[in-house]
């Protein structure tokens, strides 16, 4: 069997280039790649090589959203076995510092990502994996969904982050891939009235298909005059903000009820962004980030199996293995017509 691979080789540039089938230590599984779903921080390392302080140093694999076959195991696996479709939960933590211990193992600081530098990703076709990271996938539950299993968790863990409970009104600033899952997340969670935001007409009609209670075109209408109007001037009780832009960062402020909650989901173009704090002050509202997930993966398979999470209608766009540099470039020059766009890794 021959093992290829997708490598960044500079800013807007890829090659596929063969590579070493991989070998299983005890604790490992080989899983042949179905399918990887390109994310928002590949886009950022394909064109500016570079997300805060991780920067791409020489050829690089990007891609962590994947799931595939198992087709060879180690000696010490007992719970999967050759041929179960299994997801990979992307990084593997030390287990041993006072955030895994205590349960927030997302903040591990010696964290192995994947498709974070130094750490290669999985657009490639095998690749070796801990057991314990590799969650099978019910028969009922597709290669190409547990492939948008990670995403999900990132929606789960800002409806989680916000404390949604039955009742609360949600305001969801971007309808993108993550605007969409987390605002599934915080219908599943028990939000009676979900309002989102966007300036992309595509995605805010699916968000309307998924269960938005409004939607809101910022092109057409001022987000803060439009949630005002539904919630009789008092706001919401959670902002969640995915699209990380200055300009809804700063809606936020504005948008929270007194006493609510404000999440922070996406990356910020600029480190240091204006923001009328006062605002905050004088309601009491909270502040929360999010950074990834934690414990939320069988959470996300079991919602997707149950039904209770449509991820499917997240793929807008599907690519074949030797199309990746293409599915990155059409994605470049077609950003609000693309929710999620996937690369078929096998024939699987």
């Amino acid at each position: 069997m021959k093992n290829k691979a997708v490598f960044m080789t500079g800013i807007r540039e890829m090659a596929i280039c063969e590579i070493e089938m991989p070998l299983p230590s005890p604790d490992q599984v080989v899983i042949r790649l179905s399918l990887c779903g390109i994310c928002g921080s590949d886009m950022h390392y394909y064109e500016s090589g570079r997300i805060a302080d991780f920067v791409v140093k020489g050829d690089f694999i990007l891609g962590h959203e994947c799931a595939g076959t198992v087709v060879q195991i180690g000696e010490q696996v007992k719970k999967l076995k050759v041929g179960d479709k299994v997801c990979l939960e992307p990084g593997i933590t030390c287990g041993q510092c006072e955030f895994c211990k205590g349960g927030r193992y997302n903040l591990c600081p010696d964290v192995a990502f994947l498709a974070t530098p130094p750490y290669h990703g999985a657009f490639r076709q095998y690749m070796a994996y801990p057991e314990n990271l590799c969650f099978k996938l019910p028969d009922n539950v597709t290669p190409l969904e547990g492939a948008l299993v990670e995403p999900l968790a990132v929606g789960l863990h800002a409806a989680s982050q916000g404390r949604i409970g039955l009742g609360s009104s949600v305001a969801i600033l971007g309808a993108g891939c993550i605007g969409l899952m987390t605002l599934q997340a915080v219908k599943a969670f028990g939000a009676a009235h979900v309002t989102v935001t966007d300036i992309a007409s595509k995605r805010l009609n699916l968000a309307a298909e998924l269960g938005a209670d409004a939607i809101v075109n910022a092109k057409e209408k001022d987000p803060i005059q439009a949630v005002m109007e539904f919630t009789g001037g008092q706001g919401v009780d959670v902002v969640i903000e995915t699209a990380g832009s200055e300009t809804t960062v700063q809606q936020t402020a504005y948008l929270v009820k007194r006493g609510g909650k404000i999440v922070f989901v996406g990356m910020p173009p600029s480190d240091i962004i204006p923001f009328n704090f006062s605002k905050l002050l004088a309601g009491e509202a909270e502040i929360k980030t999010v950074f990834r997930y934690r414990n939320l993966y069988p959470a996300a398979i079991e919602a997707i199996a149950s039904g209770r999470v449509n991820v499917n209608r997240m793929v807008t766009h599907e690519f074949l293995f030797s199309q990746t540099k293409e599915a990155f470039e059409y994605v470049i020059a077609h950003r609000e017509d693309v929710v999620k766009a996937v690369i078929k890794l096998s024939a699987d």
